[in-house]
């Protein structure tokens, strides 16, 4: 049993793959992954044989593939798992990777030699082989595990982009596999007898969407064919729709065969396909623009004219709305940084411009309730390409995600209100609660960090219960949800209208064989896993994507791009019909870039393979978009066509055969657009209204507040969600104002999400999130009500322009065309629309999911019908924000609540409800939208006049939850006392009726109160905040009588209970453990300053005066960084004039490093080491005395690497490798870290400071040589960065320090100081708002940040060391330069390799280069990106010999 490539017990060599075009030669397998057969024995195997194979007959070439073995054992998550559940079977492992080379059949030495340089693991001894270390013996079995061939893998995409860079051009494509060897322990049972066992423990080992075991080859060739509607009607349509899974329901049916009929023409099994895909529910929202019948009686609007109703409400702030793929409100203008030429190294400069905000909102559930990891990635990537396709291109800012799943039944850890056995299975079609729940967000967090795109803001949600009339509700299709933040230019909003002359364009990755016929099966029920209808994703290749099209919006000429749409649902043949209309294409299969050349067309039509995009631009453009996409290593395909087919889409099959289309017959697809694209008779639906059968909630006589807490605190909705957002990146781009993540424990609790528009202003954007499905379920209308008052009180804590300029997409998740459903749906949207419209906030966009149901048995399932509601508005000021932690200002903290309802208490569709397995009769509401509108705007008033110090909305788990979320996000102990007004307890505390609680100071307690009672708003005051850290104490009082008093720490635990059980599951256990005990015992990060931040290092005034002057620094990016422009931004801000500089333009010697000062490096670029020319550019680089270097997170990697920072004591390599945390996931965090005395230039003056970072990264474990070497290091000054405790001393405890490096370790500097690698991102931090927390006292020293000194340091080495030079120059040579250099830095002279002479010091950078070679190994990036900076740009020019004071960095 194997799976790609297939495990073989003999030797490695050559594999000749054979790829035929004859469609009666059964050479493949499922999805295509390559069946072979040895010519030496004639026989056909399922897996690669270790011999040359080859193809026999029909042979369109050959391909070889190559492996490489490498003892590393494998250990993660799964393989953990597999060996708890059966102990006594035993596992061994390898890895195998798998090089397919074209062209040529074998590699020379030299390249075998460089290609098991960048295989081999950090310090790892044993040098890969070409033979497998593990063969199968009597009694054992040997599994290989690996990707389905049908995809290339995003790991795949980096390393054959490494590869290239390193003159490996045969290597075109490389998987990694896993091999297992598995036998019992100790001789206690046969093989044959463990079978079962067997089969068990190798499903645990692999994901069957991803990866796959073939037991039988198929064909899978789909030749084009006619339907013959004109000869048997609507018949021959209904068997095409079985054969080909269409989903066309009755009308359909009906409609296309008198289509059909009409035109007096067959359609081709193509063109059936294309119209399912393009007009199907998931594509047309035909029940959002269909006639609607309720109970016998036509509703006079549709659902879609309701929410566009809202509009009439709400500011006409809009620039788009309705009608692209995302929407957009009106910015502002702002500075931004652009390159001077993107089509090559160029220059940064600031220009200023006219930006908008635009938000997109997009629900992946059917591809997530199949395949949770793939489904997510590809919601997230989706959605991503929507903010590009915005206009004429959009700028990518961050994202949000939430998800909702049934039951977990995490194994060991019962939650009472979830029932199992009978009537409680779950079927096989979907993949269970529990993993949705860990490997969606997994999906979606890897996506996003791999991209370059922080996730700020989200939600999840449990729910599976028995309702009272016995009918299961239960999310077992899951809501997978992606919403994204952009910017757009004001001249980019309009998309230019296809005309002739123009050229179409895709954009992106190739054509491979996945997603197809998605748009049609996600819009119906679903009974069996379908696995070809679901995508794969590849974040590397969309952030090359990205790159290509950002190139394009920033040319300073103009952007050459007229319109463009992104490729989803339908694959090519709906983004290139969308795209071309109205004029239409005439499109040729030949000119596809194809990752698998045996594609159908129809496959080739269909698939909605990812990474992809359309667009339309003038020929003149051709040249630049092309330089682009060949300096990004993008593919693209342009169709030299003149629009000019009266309104058709035209494909043409040019690969059939010789001749013209029409000697091999009719097009696969000739379609007239109108009737794929135009107005299509409305839809009618008939539904009928069905009575709920609701209950009383009926509560446990003498329950016990802190009964229900201990339910209520660990319910998914209620409780902690730090198992979502420790393993997402939520700092990159550096235009994060505010995450999830508040208070000295980093814990996740924020309201809204803002970002910044620029790094240099204050303006930005900010979104925030309501649903209430639960609730829903009692009163569709008080649900949908509830949903928008939940977005509305979170999005207040942020400053907006107005609440009549708050846009909203609606998402809804719904099983509308189910007995009941469809009614319960138009209620939700009436009320929806209604309370909008009393409130002055308007619906721009949206998507519906309207199947949302499953199979499980004999019984339909349906989930909760399910609104989300994202609002979204400009912010005048992000820093004028409010978060949930308390701060006791002054010690004077008072704890204010503001209801909403007041004087209602209900507790229908709360979690204390559902934490005893009902819903109640009585759901809360939004009553009184006046009273609501007067509230937001006090609070806004409130906020922009900083009289507020904590904030936080009453949602899930009611008035108490909120208090205690208070006080858990603080760290602080509260003293509650509060009047029930004749209310009960429980529904006093957990009533989930909306309001607001409140931190003011005591000084400014009257004024705060007065104003809300001044707008007619209640304002109660019921607390105040005591106590801090690990002996803090909660007390509430009810009518004098204590209810709960609880140590905050016992409390905080059980909040964060449920979240630690799901880490167990997705990280290692020792960690989690270690971070849950933490948490009990910490108080607050340490930090220090040691120097005045606002007293900067000097920089000439030859740098301020001369053209030129100012010191050049390169940020060098290879494909898969995505941190440079935050860095960028923060050198900008220092005084250095910016590069942008790929190494592919080093690599062409299109540029060298001669007139740079620094350079600095944001990703891993192997290239340094490979390429001929980059290789001499760095050499010659480093030998010279007057530069500095700079890499962070995978930067750190490469200097650590190439042997920058950690040499040994010879200079001759480096002691120092990086590998994966020791958490054995992703870790972002904002930490501690202190800065030692080290002979480092940058961190000149810094030392003894402990100062806040970001860290985000996957493999930052400092592994060291040797003790000996780690002492000589730390001992040595050379390792100046240091992970901190709470107590500011070096420490390995998780996640303190987040990835276990010995000694606390973060950071590496060279001897001389002149380089420096660190882990953490200071580029992220330049800008006081870009810190998610202080302590007060701290704050005003964030201005500016106190990081901006080591930009400053570098900016002011290289100015002094230019004007020394410059001198030097006028006069005779001189010594290598001496302290005076440093005069302008208070520093001394230290051992720098400029002091060898010349010819030694090349001498030993040579010798250092071949040890290099020899001896380095390399570690898999974690494609961590980096942030740009806050607070407004620093002065570029500064005082001669004069220290900096007063600037306006921060």
């Amino acid at each position: 049993m194997c799976v790609l490539p297939r495990g073989h017990s003999g030797p490695s060599s050559v594999l000749s793959v054979c790829r035929p075009q004859a469609p009666n030669l059964l050479h493949f397998i499922q999805h295509q992954e390559y069946f072979l057969q040895d010519s030496s024995r004639g026989e056909r195997l399922l897996n690669f044989s270790s011999r040359t194979i080859t193809q026999t007959s029909g042979a369109a070439g050959l391909m070889a593939v190559v492996r490489f073995y490498s003892s590393e054992v494998v250990n993660g998550r799964a393989v953990q798992r597999a060996a708890a559940l059966h102990p006594h079977l035993s596992i061994s492992s390898e890895l195998c990777y798998n090089v397919e080379l074209t062209g040529c059949e074998s590699l020379s030495g030299e390249q075998k030699e460089v290609l098991l340089w960048l295989f081999r693991p950090p310090l790892q001894a044993e040098p890969l082989t070409e033979n497998p270390n593990l063969t199968e013996g009597s009694g054992e079995k040997l599994v290989e595990i690996g990707p389905r061939l049908n995809f290339s893998t995003a790991w795949s995409t980096n390393t054959v982009s490494i590869c290239q860079s390193v003159g490996l051009t045969d290597v075109t494509r490389v998987e990694l596999s896993r091999r297992f060897l598995i036998k019992p322990k100790n001789g206690e049972k046969s093989l044959n007898e463990l079978n079962g066992d067997m089969k068990k423990l190798i499903e645990c080992l692999y994901d069957s969407m991803t990866e796959c075991i073939y037991q039988h080859p198929i064909t899978s060739f789909s030749p084009v064919f006619e339907v013959d509607i004109l000869g048997k009607g609507r018949a021959a349509l209904e068997t095409a729709n079985d054969d080909l899974g269409l989903s066309f329901d009755s009308w359909d049916l009906d409609y296309y065969t008198s289509m059909f009929q009409r035109v007096k023409r067959n359609p081709t099994s193509v063109e059936c396909f294309d119209l399912a895909q393009s007009n199907s529910e998931h594509s047309r929202h035909w029940f959002f623009r269909g006639r609607m019948e309720i109970d016998g009686q036509e509703q006079k609007e549709t659902l879609f004219s309701l929410i566009m109703d809202t509009q009439q409400h709400s500011n006409p702030n809009n620039i788009i709305k309705f009608c692209d793929n995302s929407s957009g409100i009106k910015g502002m203008e702002l500075e931004c940084i652009y390159p001077k030429d993107p089509s090559q190294a160029s220059q940064y400069e600031t220009r200023h411009s006219v930006r908008h905000v635009i938000f997109t909102a997009e629900t992946h559930n059917f591809p997530t309730g199949v395949a949770p990891f793939s489904g997510a990635t590809t919601g997230t990537g989706g959605r991503i390409r929507d903010v590009q396709s915005a206009g004429q291109g959009g700028h990518v800012i961050a994202g949000t995600a939430g998800y909702c799943f049934g039951n977990l039944h995490i194994p060991g850890y019962v939650l009472p209100w979830e029932s199992e056995g009978e009537g409680w299975e779950y079927p096989s079609s979907f993949a269970p609660p529990l993993q949705v729940a860990i490997e969606a967000s997994n999906g979606a967090s890897d996506y996003g960090n791999k991209f370059g795109e922080p996730v700020l803001s989200g939600f999840a949600r449990s729910f599976g219960m028995r309702l009272a009339d016995g009918e299961r509700r239960e999310w077992i299709k899951p809501i997978m949800f992606s919403g994204g933040l952009g910017s757009i230019e004001d001249t980019h909003v309009k998309k230019d209208e296809a005309e002739a002359g123009m050229e179409v364009v895709k954009i992106g990755g190739p054509v491979y064989r996945i997603g197809v016929g998605g748009g049609a099966a996600s819009s119906v029920e679903v009974r069996e896993r379908d696995l070809g209808a679901v995508q794969r994703g590849d974040a590397e290749m969309e952030q090359k994507m990205n790159r290509a099209l950002r190139a394009c919006l920033e040319r300073s000429g103009g952007n050459p791009i007229c319109s463009i749409h992104d490729q989803g649902a339908g694959g090519n043949g709906n983004v290139l019909k969308e795209l071309s209309e109205p004029a239409g294409a005439v499109i040729y299969c030949s000119k596809f870039k194809k990752g698998d050349p045996t594609l159908s067309v129809l496959e080739l039509w269909g698939a909605e393979y990812q990474e992809s995009n359309a667009l339309l631009l003038w020929p003149s453009d051709r040249d630049f978009l092309e330089r682009v996409c060949r300096g990004r290593s993008v593919l693209w395909t342009l169709w030299e066509t003149s629009l000019e087919t009266a309104r058709q889409i035209v494909l043409v099959d040019d690969e059939a055969g010789s001749g013209d289309q029409a000697d091999r017959g009719r097009c696969p697809v000739d379609l007239q657009l109108e009737w794929v694209l135009g107005k299509m008779p409305q839809k009618e639906f008939k539904m009928e209204r069905r009575a709920l059968t609701l209950q009383p909630l009926a509560l446990p006589a003498g329950l016990k507040v802190k009964e229900a807490l201990d339910r209520v605190l660990r319910l998914p909705a209620v409780a902690s969600k730090r198992y979502l957002t420790n393993k997402v990146d939520r700092s990159v781009t550096g235009l994060v104002a505010q995450q999830q993540c508040v208070g000295p424990l980093h814990t996740p609790l924020a309201d809204v999400a803002v970002v910044a528009l620029s790094p240099f202003g204050l303006e930005g954007a900010a979104t925030a999130i309501g649903e209430q499905p639960v609730k829903g379920l009692l009163c569709p209308s008080a649900g949908a009500r509830m949903a928008v008052g939940e977005a509305l009180t979170n999005l207040v804590f942020a400053r907006v322009t107005a609440l009549k300029d708050v846009k909203c997409s609606g998402n809804w998740m719904w099983a509308a065309k189910l007995p009941g459903e469809g009614a319960s749906l138009w209620e939700a949207c009436q009320a929806m629309c209604e309370v909008m419209g009393q409130l002055g906030v308007a619906i721009d966009g949206g998507k519906d999911s309207l199947s949302m149901a499953a199979r499980v048995g004999k019984e339909t399932v349906k989930a909760p019908g399910a609104l989300v509601i994202s609002a979204y508005a400009v912010c005048p000021d992000i820093t004028a924000t409010v978060t949930p932690d308390l701060e006791d200002p002054d010690s004077k903290g008072v704890l204010l609540w503001v209801p909403l309802s007041p004087g209602r208490h209900r507790l229908g569709g709360s979690a204390l409800a559902q934490c005893f397995s009902q819903l109640g009769d009585c759901s809360p509401d939004l009553e009184k939208p006046e009273l609501f509108a007067a509230c937001f705007n006090t609070t806004q008033a409130l906020i922009q006049d900083r009289l507020l110090s904590a904030g936080h909305d009453i949602s899930d788990g009611g008035l108490i939850s909120c208090l205690l979320e208070m006080a858990f996000a603080g760290n602080r102990g509260i003293d509650v006392e509060l009047s029930s007004q004749g209310t009960g307890v429980m529904e006093l505390l957990f009533s989930e009726e909306l309001g607001l609680v409140l931190e003011v100071s005591q000084l400014n307690v009257e004024t705060v109160c007065q104003r809300y009672n001044d707008s007619g708003v209640q304002c109660h005051r019921v607390g105040r905040t005591c106590g801090f850290g690990p002996e803090a104490m909660v007390s509430v009082r009810v009518d004098g009588l204590e209810v709960l008093r609880e140590p905050l720490p016992h409390l905080r635990a059980l909040w964060e209970d449920t979240s630690f059980q799901l880490e167990r599951l997705q990280a290692n256990e020792i960690c989690v453990k270690q971070e849950e005990a933490g948490l009990a015992k910490r108080t607050q990060p340490y930090f220090k300053l040691t120097f005045d931040p606002s007293v900067m290092p000097s920089i000439s005034k030859l740098s301020k005066t001369k053209p030129g002057g100012q010191p050049r620094v390169a940020v060098v990016r290879e494909e898969g960084s995505n941190g440079d422009r935050e860095m960028s931004a923060s050198l900008y801000m220092a005084g250095f004039e910016v590069w942008d500089v790929n190494m592919q333009d080093l690599c062409s010697g299109s540029i060298t490093l001669e007139s740079f000062k620094a350079v600095v490096f944001v990703g891993w670029a192997a290239t340094v080491a490979y390429n001929p020319k980059a290789k001499a550019e760095f050499d010659r680089f480093r030998l010279r005395d007057d530069t500095l270097s700079l890499g962070v997170c995978n930067g750190c990697q490469l200097l650590a690497l190439l042997g920058w920072v950690g040499e040994d004591q010879g200079g001759a390599g480096s002691e120092v490798a990086l590998t994966h945390n020791k958490s054995g996931r992703f870790e972002s965090r904002f930490v501690s870290v202190g800065i030692q005395e080290s002979p480092s230039i940058w961190l000149r003056g810094m030392e003894g400071s402990a100062l806040g970072v970001w860290v985000a990264h996957g493999e930052g474990l400092m592994q060291f040589r040797s003790s000996l070497a780690e002492d000589q290091i730390i001992s040595s000054g050379l390792a100046p960065v240091r992970y901190l405790d709470d107590l500011g001393q070096p420490t390995e405890e998780y996640p303190l320090n987040p990835n276990g490096s010995p000694r606390g370790v973060a950071g590496l500097c060279s001897r001389d100081g002149r380089h420096l690698a660190m882990m953490p991102h200071p580029e992220r931090c330049t800008l006081g708002w870009q810190w998610p927390w202080a302590p007060r006292d701290f704050r005003p020293s964030l201005t500016p940040s106190p990081w901006l000194r080591m930009f400053k340091n570098a900016a002011a080495w290289c100015s002094i060391t230019a004007r020394k030079k410059s001198n030097e120059s006028q006069t005779a040579p001189t010594e290598p330069p001496a302290a005076s250099v440093y005069s302008g830095l208070s520093i001394t002279p230290c051992e720098r390799v400029a002091d060898c002479p010349p010819l030694s010091g090349a001498m030993c950078w040579l010798m250092l280069i071949m040890q290099i070679s020899r001896r380095m190994t390399t570690t898999r990036s974690s494609r961590t990106p980096s942030s740009p900076n806050r607070e407004g740009s620093v002065p570029r020019g500064l005082a001669d010999d004069e220290e900096e004071t007063g600037s306006r960095g921060g």
